[in-house]
């Protein structure tokens, strides 16, 4: 797929014709005298719509000013300063976020509730199928969300809202946005254009971006010290310093969609093409080709009948593929063609209880060719029924729901991995929480959750040379179904001169499936160390805090104006992960973090000033080695221009100020490759 680039000028040059003609702006961009009360903002991936402070689960939502400074490349990086997520970081293009330690097929990342339908949780080295820079919101729910979301979702899920399909009436309305970035570190730079328009119910939406980077910059040696003197180079080869080699990328993508708005519902459809080009930081000669292509369905009937409050209903259809290139040559091919639906009914109050019920349906044509295929062709199909349902009584809410997942993966015929093998697994999965609220200011939440995830096609089948991962994987064929108990306790304050969240858990897995080291070596020529897929007993506990003290002005219920706020932020995360049997720990789990901000708010003007801590990681499982500490300084400065319906923002970051070596314990790379280093980001941003 190739995205002419003059198609994103003529849509740039609508987009600045619009602004002229345009009518109304349905949300004027929030101004930064303007009190808001993060506390309420909707959480669009939890079953009822709730506001956070109304949440069981513990729920962070990223969106407006504070998803554009936070946007990286990567969805992993872009996320990884919210309060229990990391990062699986592999350089500037592929990266997942990791929830509680947890990631790859235990975190569901979605698009628009839908599952995304790529490769990303096959290998770290494989990027996600969308732009962070193009969202309007980022939810995460943290801890099992498997009720609505599948047993992929065991430990939580990474919802990227987008917009491409309208749902409201845009009736004689032109809207839209342009923006621009650059970064210095990587002489990258990032254009989108979106523009949305409606006539007599039919609603329009049209987006396209484009980004580019040269290898980035880091502090010093790509390697650390440790790494050098276990596995030293060749005589003669330096050693990478300065700038990555073949970390550079390219990515585009163009959307469009369709709807039809009435009083009583809507239906739209959107269709997406995404395409990157990137190479892998670990293999000089590696470079990865993806190419995606999307078709989403949505929509929905309001009050159909006197207790059904909305039908909804979602769909989406995708053909995935990239292509791994090593010296210049198709080397390994990855093929997903697949798609996932869910039907969702919202009923009235039926003696005290509100809630949902829905039924989902997905299926994942998985398919690996060439010379580093280590999966056999397998097909993964699942079919779902859930329900959730609420009952409030005061200041008392009491919340429960139930899941069962029918669940079939099966490895094709083929000549290397041999005759067809199939397994299905029945997975029930189940939840209560509390929801205590004595007044406007305070709330507190427990849930209990069990939960049942199935073995992966990855897990079960596996047998061969991963090269990203520089390991020789073995698959368990007779692995059996992941269980967990989970306890989750949150309180929460939205009002006053101090607003945020505390949040602790403790979850323990019976057969918690892991790749473990077996001691022996794979086969010539490249000789990996071999890992075993098995399950094990597992514990996993620890704590959140992200808490904010007005210093100036409290919050309070009712939006109030100020001309000038600071506010002094912190975010914090632990967990501990180990193996209950032997008491040993768990691979890449994340150290403790803290961040704190300190943010001026001053009529157009803001001002962050950032520091991020990470704390030594010293307790790491066998064959693995720990991190250093590492303290980042960042900087950023922004002004808001307001001309009627029109608002630009501008922003400049200073990132790494003091160019730190800070290396993710989460990675797999953390010995060859750093984050980088210091560097300025510069950026405009306007909607009409």
């Amino acid at each position: 797929m190739k995205i002419v680039s003059r198609l994103s000028l003529l849509l740039a040059t609508l987009g600045m014709l619009g602004t002229a003609d345009a009518q109304q702006r349905h949300d004027p961009a929030h101004n930064h005298d303007e009190e808001v009360i993060p506390l309420d903002e909707v959480v669009i991936s939890a079953p009822l719509d709730r506001p956070l402070h109304q949440q069981a689960q513990a729920a962070s939502i990223l969106a407006a000013e504070s998803l554009n400074l936070a946007v990286e490349p990567t969805l992993g990086q872009t996320l990884a300063r919210m309060p229990g997520v990391s990062s699986s970081y592999f350089g500037p293009a592929a990266s997942r976020p990791i929830i509680r330690g947890l990631d790859g097929d235990r975190v569901r990342v979605l698009q628009n509730g839908l599952n995304t339908l790529d490769a990303s949780a096959t290998s770290p080295d494989h990027a996600l199928s969308f732009e962070p820079a193009n969202l309007k919101s980022v939810e995460v729910v943290r801890g099992p969300a498997t009720l609505l979301y599948g047993s992929n979702a065991i430990g939580g899920v990474v919802n990227a809202i987008d917009g491409r399909i309208v749902d409201e009436k845009l009736d004689g309305t032109l809207r839209g946005s342009m923006g621009g970035r650059f970064s210095s570190v990587d002489n990258g730079y990032q254009s989108s254009i979106m523009l949305e328009g409606g006539w007599k119910g039919l609603a329009f939406h049209v987006e396209a971006f484009t980004r580019a980077a040269e290898d980035f910059r880091i502090p010093g040696n790509a390697r650390t010290v440790g790494e050098q003197e276990r596995n030293p180079l060749p005589a003669g080869d330096p050693e990478v310093n300065k700038i990555v080699p073949n970390s550079d990328l390219r990515s585009e993508g163009l959307s469009a969609g369709l709807s039809y708005i009435w009083d009583e519902g809507f239906i739209g459809f959107s269709f997406t093409e995404f395409h990157t080009n990137y190479g892998s930081p670990a293999e000089p000669s590696v470079f990865i080709d993806l190419n995606q292509t999307r078709l989403d369905v949505r929509g929905a009937f309001y009050k159909p009948a006197s207790w059904i409050k909305e039908i909804s209903y979602k769909f989406a259809l995708s053909d995935y593929e990239h292509v791994e290139f090593e010296n210049g040559m198709d080397n390994t091919v990855f093929k997903n063609e697949g798609y996932d639906a869910r039907v969702e009914l919202k009923h009235e109050k039926i003696a005290g209880m509100e809630g949902v019920v829905g039924f989902q349906s997905e299926r994942s044509d998985f398919f690996v060719s060439g010379a580093e295929a280590f999966l056999p062709p397998t097909l993964t199909e699942s079919n779902s029924l859930f329900f959730f349902e609420d009952i409030t009584r005061g200041p008392l809410s009491f919340q429960f729901g139930g899941r069962y997942d029918h669940i079939e993966t099966s490895a094709q015929n083929n000549d290397v991995f041999g005759a067809p093998r199939e397994r299905s697994f029945d997975n029930l999965n189940g939840s209560v929480g509390f929801v205590y609220s004595p007044n406007e200011e305070y709330s507190g939440a427990f849930t209990i959750t069990y939960a049942e995830r199935a073995p992966t096609y990855q897990e079960l089948f596996a047998n061969g040379d991963h090269v990203a991962t520089g390991s020789f994987e073995v698959g368990d064929f007779n692995l059996g179904t992941e269980n967990s108990v989970s306890f989750d306790l949150s309180l929460r304050k939205r009002t006053g001169w101090m607003t945020g969240s505390l949040s602790a858990y403790h979850s323990r897995y019976s057969g918690f499936i892991g790749l473990f080291p077996t001691g022996a070596l794979g086969p010539a020529p490249d000789n990996n160390p071999v890992f075993a897929y098995r399950a094990v007993d597992a514990q996993f506990w620890g704590g959140e805090l992200e808490t904010t003290f007005h210093l100036l002005h409290p919050i309070k219920a009712e939006s109030k104006e100020n001309d000038t706020n600071l506010h002094l932020q912190f975010k914090a995360d632990a967990v501990r992960a180990r193996d209950a049997s032997t008491g040993g720990s768990l691979p890449r789990i994340p150290p403790f973090h803290l961040t704190s901000t300190l943010i001026l708010e001053r009529g157009p003007f803001g001002a962050r000033l950032e520091g991020i801590y990470a704390a030594p990681q010293d307790r790491v499982a066998a064959n693995e080695f720990g991190t250093d500490s590492y303290f980042l300084l960042n900087l950023a400065l922004t002004y808001r221009l307001v001309q009627g319906p029109t608002t630009v923002d501008f922003y400049v970051k200073g990132m790494n100020l003091t160019n730190e070596d800070a290396r993710e314990h989460t990675s797999i790379l953390k010995e060859r490759l750093p984050l980088p280093g210091r560097g300025i980001v510069a950026g405009v941003k306007m909607t009409f």
